[in-house]
């Protein structure tokens, strides 16, 4: 097949793609289609296979060339896309291309035709000159300790019922039954909750209205507005002012165990005492800082990558992301993509208005995967079998556990592949690091560590 084509690159990391295909493959083309038509058409007063062309023409004209047209355009793009490499003016395509219009089709002329398409992002890193990251300062000391212990505590405490006289106090379990009003004062039944349960003043309920329900009684209802402001980190809240009815079923008390090497072996039986406890603990939140002050790092480096290398992410890339993330929303509000959309809707918001309010992070989110699948590849990043028992061992140790069960967790062959690309990642940022210039940054409390 004889064709020519002409890229045009558009913004948003798409193209545009001009064919011509030569007259006489257009005129093959219908030849060809019409003759499977010919072999398989039959009309009465005809032989199956014996119909005459211009018997065929006049009843099926309009259906045969556009079969024609259609087996030139997939034949023609085939061709393309195929046989040629990707080249930095011949992009390939990211998503499926899409036809601007169905050309005309006459096979005594070529016939020319477009389509669009996205194309895979492409960034090229050169060099890391002027960017200087901070690094977080925090220290983990007894009143992190104190504030563990107090968690294991509670979570080993004896739970008990408190008396119906009994008002609600901070750190009482308490259930409610939860339904959102609209402006009318009528129930919006999609959001009824009935035995919602969470320990007042902790960030366990996400209505955050603590305040107003301190002082109830089992049995007792109320009416409770609660305003909520621009900075709110629940994107269907952000902004809203909501009207719920509130009825108390139940409010319980734990009674703390004490502090002691028993508690320590109810917690697990690989500690003897309660120093033993202690130590795993102060174990893990260094583990814990230290991670997240990688996080930090690395997204402080991101963040400043993308502004030193801009590039487009393609409309079909974002869209995908946002429409997982709409996904993710749904199963964690534990219903269907369907009925979330009907609850957005029924508490006066727009999923368009959400999305768009979304797209800033996951454009930044989908730029850091790229521009680090790109030095991944640039650098030649690998690990050997020797850097992944290392990182077993690594795992292990800051686990408290044995190497074997670090094997076991990473047993299935996927598993053991995120280890692997995590272990690259961490040998990517781990030679960045010692090419950029990297600070100290200010003081933070460890518990505000995890709230940047």
């Amino acid at each position: 097949m004889k064709v020519t084509k002409e890229i045009e690159k558009l913004e948003h990391s798409a193209a545009k793609l001009t064919v011509t295909v030569a007259k006489k493959d257009v005129a093959d083309s219908y030849s060809e289609t019409l003759g499977k038509y010919t072999k398989h058409v039959q009309i009465p007063g005809f032989r199956k296979g014996h119909v005459p062309a211009s018997v065929l023409e006049r009843k099926y004209g309009e259906q045969i060339k556009m079969e024609a047209a259609s087996d030139l355009i997939d034949k023609s793009l085939n061709e393309i896309f195929s046989d040629e490499k990707e080249t930095e003016n011949r992009p390939l395509p990211y998503a499926q291309p899409v036809l601007e219009k169905m050309p005309e089709f006459d096979t005594s002329k070529d016939f020319v035709y477009t389509v669009t398409y996205d194309v895979f992002p492409k960034v090229e890193v050169k060099d890391f000159g002027g960017i200087t990251i901070k690094e977080p300062q925090v220290s983990v000391g007894e009143a992190e300790l104190n504030e563990e212990l107090k968690g294991i505590q509670e979570r080993n405490a004896v739970v008990i019922d408190k008396k119906d006289d009994e008002k609600a106090e901070k750190d009482n379990i308490i259930t409610i039954s939860i339904v959102e009003k609209d402006e009318k004062g009528e129930e919006i039944s999609a959001t009824k909750r009935d035995e919602f349960t969470f320990t007042l003043g902790t960030a366990e309920n996400v209505y955050k209205i603590d305040d107003d329900l301190i002082g109830l009684k089992k049995g007792e209802s109320k009416e409770i507005t609660k305003k909520y402001g621009k900075d709110e980190k629940d994107e269907s809240l952000k902004g809203q002012t909501k009207k719920y009815s509130v009825t108390v079923k139940q409010i319980k008390v734990r009674n703390l165990p004490a502090l002691d090497d028993e508690l320590a072996q109810d917690v697990n039986e690989k500690f003897k005492t309660l120093d033993d406890l202690k130590k795993d603990i102060m174990r893990n939140l260094e583990n814990a800082k230290n991670n997240k002050i990688n996080e930090i790092k690395t997204n402080d480096l991101l963040t400043q990558l993308i502004e030193k290398y801009p590039f487009e992410i393609p409309a079909s890339m974002l869209n995908a992301e946002l429409d997982g993330r709409w996904r993710m929303m749904a199963q964690q509000f534990q219903t269907s993509v369907e009925e979330l959309d009907r609850m957005i809707t029924a508490s006066g918001q727009k999923k368009e208005d959400m999305l768009k309010e979304w797209t800033g992070d996951a454009e930044k989110m989908l730029k850091s995967r790229i521009i680090v699948d790109s030095l991944l590849k640039s650098k030649n990043i690998s690990v050997t079998p020797e850097e992944i028992e290392a990182e077993y061992q690594k795992i292990a140790d800051g686990n408290g556990i044995s190497v074997d069960e670090v094997k076991q967790h990473y047993a299935d062959p996927r598993s053991k592949e995120y280890l692997i690309d995590e272990a690259k990642e961490q040998k990517l940022y781990k030679e960045i690091f010692a090419e950029v210039k990297v600070s100290k940054g200010d003081k933070v409390a460890f518990k505000d560590l995890f709230n940047r």
